[in-house]
């Protein structure tokens, strides 16, 4: 080395060269272990799962709950592979129809889905035992009470058969069917020649007179009659009480 001038500090050859300032326990610590850290994070990243996704089964609960109430019992149908966001709140489902429900998450951004339910539940109610055609008076003969499932029918049911006293078929109906409020009228069709009772309102005063039905009808239809004092022919609606037509001046 030449006096006044500086030269870097050469190494022999193939002797690693470390500087004083680094030959430290905390630095020997470092060399050993970064190249395994630098090797184990690529492995740590891969091994974060994803989020956990919401469980099926309470979309399934919540959906099964609006549509029955809270002790139904019964299937709603989901895509097992359906994936969705997991809601950090309770779910809110109300039924959209009989045998739907809409079940969404109050999340921001949220998701919301139409779930398909189908209610299972059994009762004791009336069924047909027989034949029985639409328009003709049910024969108490051909009803009887049996335990049915009555989750999949539309409108209420009957649990008694006195209940369908004075009703009428609104369609036919077979062996084993069981009757609902949808299958069923009150009151009783005419045909022509019977006698009905004309009753016309107005200004609060009710007026009855006796008639001939001029032809057939059922309850709720429009029907030509005889007025069988004055023997004019007038049009009026067969009402649920038995043998009464309506006439709206």
């Amino acid at each position: 080395m030449t006096a006044g001038r500086l030269t870097s500090a050469t190494c022999p050859r193939h002797t690693p060269c470390t500087s004083p300032r680094m030959d430290t326990p905390r630095a020997r610590f470092l060399t050993a272990c970064l190249p395994a850290l630098l090797l184990a994070a690529p492995f740590a990243l891969a091994q974060q799962s994803p989020p956990a996704p919401q469980p099926l089964d309470t979309i399934r609960a919540a959906a099964l709950q609006a549509v029955g109430g809270h002790d139904a019992t019964g299937e709603a149908r989901l895509d097992s592979r359906l994936r969705l966001a997991a809601c950090s709140q309770p779910l809110e489902a109300v039924a959209t129809g009989p045998r739907i429900a809409q079940v969404r998450c109050g999340d921001t951004p949220g998701w919301r889905l139409y779930v398909p339910v189908t209610l299972r539940r059994e009762a004791d109610v009336v069924v047909v035992t027989g034949p029985v055609r639409a328009g003709e008076p049910i024969d108490p003969a051909r009803l009887s009470v049996q335990r049915r499932e009555v989750g999949q029918l539309d409108g209420a049911v009957f649990s008694d058969p006195a209940e369908l006293a004075g009703r009428i078929p609104a369609r036919s109906l077979g062996a084993g069917d069981v009757l609902t409020g949808n299958d069923v009228q009150a009151g009783q069709p005419v045909k022509r020649g019977d006698p009905v009772v004309l009753v016309s309102r107005a200004g609060g005063v009710e007026v009855r007179q006796p008639g001939i039905a001029m032809g057939a009808a059922r309850v709720g239809e429009r029907v030509a009659v005889q007025n069988a004092g004055s023997s004019k022919v007038v049009r009026g609606r067969l009402t649920p009480e038995t043998g009464v037509v309506e006439v709206v001046l």
